[in-house]
């Protein structure tokens, strides 16, 4: 199967995260962090993977060490161009979906998402990504625009048919 056979992926900042964090103490972090992983190995293959430079800001912020695997990670994976657009594509949403302020960010991913056309957005934000009400209003918001909108959701959602 060739990259261009393959589903598009935006993959926001979450996720290269718990991939490469140390073992959380806390049970549910823990948890995603072991999807995260089995996701990683099992099924990342199966799709062409984009990141934005959001996403490298992100990843670049906090501990060195951590800042460092986190990047590492992301390396091999193709880089969306942050347009005019896209940045107001995300300040639309940004207004359109009634965020909070310390969502701005979150907006930029879903503009990058739907601008790029991407088939899913997978996160482990479920505040203000994965979440099944602001999602019903992008699609709106997104239909009056003429955009398709990725399925959004968790390396859990995303670990195929059971096949492997």
């Amino acid at each position: 199967m060739s990259d261009s056979d393959k589903p598009a992926l935006y993959l926001e900042t979450t996720v290269p995260s718990y991939y490469v964090a140390r073992p959380s103490r806390d049970v549910v972090a823990l948890a995603h962090q072991e999807l995260t992983r089995e996701w990683w190995e099992r099924r990342a293959s199966n799709f062409t993977i984009y990141i934005s430079p959001l996403v490298l800001q992100e990843a670049a912020v906090g501990d060195a060490g951590a800042a460092a695997r986190r990047l590492d990670v992301l390396a091999g994976f193709s880089v969306l161009r942050a347009t005019e657009e896209i940045e107001r594509l995300a300040q639309f949403y940004f207004q359109e979906l009634c965020l909070p302020a310390k969502a701005l960010r979150d907006a930029g991913h879903l503009a990058f998402a739907c601008g790029y056309g991407m088939q899913y957005l997978l996160t482990w934000n479920c505040v203000h990504l994965a979440n099944a009400e602001i999602q019903f209003r992008l699609i709106e918001v997104n239909e009056r625009r003429g955009l398709k909108t990725p399925i959004i959701c968790t390396p859990e959602a995303l670990m195929g048919f059971g096949e492997e």
